[in-house]
């Protein structure tokens, strides 16, 4: 029997917590969820846009974490691998939902004359320091990103909205780095032509 080789990405409360898991310490099972559950709720819950939805997706996962430990080979963070699995577990849900009203990214992207300039340019956006314009503001991104195709949106989520690097949500939906980027300003595109007509709207506004 071979043992998993410890992760480069642990550190040593890590370890010890893994260790724990492994030997079916309650402690450690215990410890496992009160450390990461809010973190893949939150993954849940922009994925998902339904407290319910999301709730069962964070059960789901941990059920799946325990019954997977003997496979867990130790090549990522416990937090990166848990929240690949709570990815898989939304996407299962999303895929139920066929979601009639997502557009195609092409749609979405910006497009270009022959000679290199864009065929539409888009605003100037300028930030707002009113609490209030910040708080609407926010919620119409979130909005936004939600119109997002699935595919897109979960890279967009993990990279700049829970705060993965390239490499950990590289890891968490079994990519490559370079289709993560890629994936990634494809997505930052999208969402700029989304929101380019409310940043019109809103300067037209300050203007008048």
């Amino acid at each position: 029997m071979t043992t998993a080789s410890p992760s480069p990405f642990a550190d040593a409360d890590e370890l010890t917590l893994l260790a724990g898991l492994r030997i079916r310490d309650e402690r450690a099972f215990t410890r496992f969820e009160s450390l990461y559950a809010a973190q893949i709720y939150g993954t849940a819950r922009r994925m998902l846009r339904d407290d319910a939805d999301a709730q069962d997706a964070v059960q789901d996962a941990f059920i799946g974490a325990y019954k997977s430990l003997a496979s867990f080979d130790g090549r990522s963070k416990l937090s990166t691998w848990l929240t690949r699995i709570v990815i898989n577990k939304c996407l299962m849900k999303l895929r139920s939902r066929r979601r009639s009203h997502e557009v195609a990214i092409e749609t979405l992207l910006p497009t270009f004359k022959e000679d290199g300039h864009p065929t539409q340019w888009t605003s100037h956006w300028k930030p707002d320091t009113e609490s209030d314009s910040r708080n609407q503001m926010a919620a119409l991104v979130r909005t936004k990103i939600d119109e997002l195709p699935d595919h897109y949106r979960i890279v967009l989520v993990l990279r700049d909205i829970q705060g993965l690097s390239t490499e950990e949500t590289a890891q968490a939906l079994e990519d490559t780095t370079n289709a993560v980027k890629v994936r990634l300003h494809r997505a930052r595109q999208a969402l700029r032509t989304l929101l380019d007509p409310h940043m019109q709207l809103l300067k037209s506004w300050d203007e008048s």
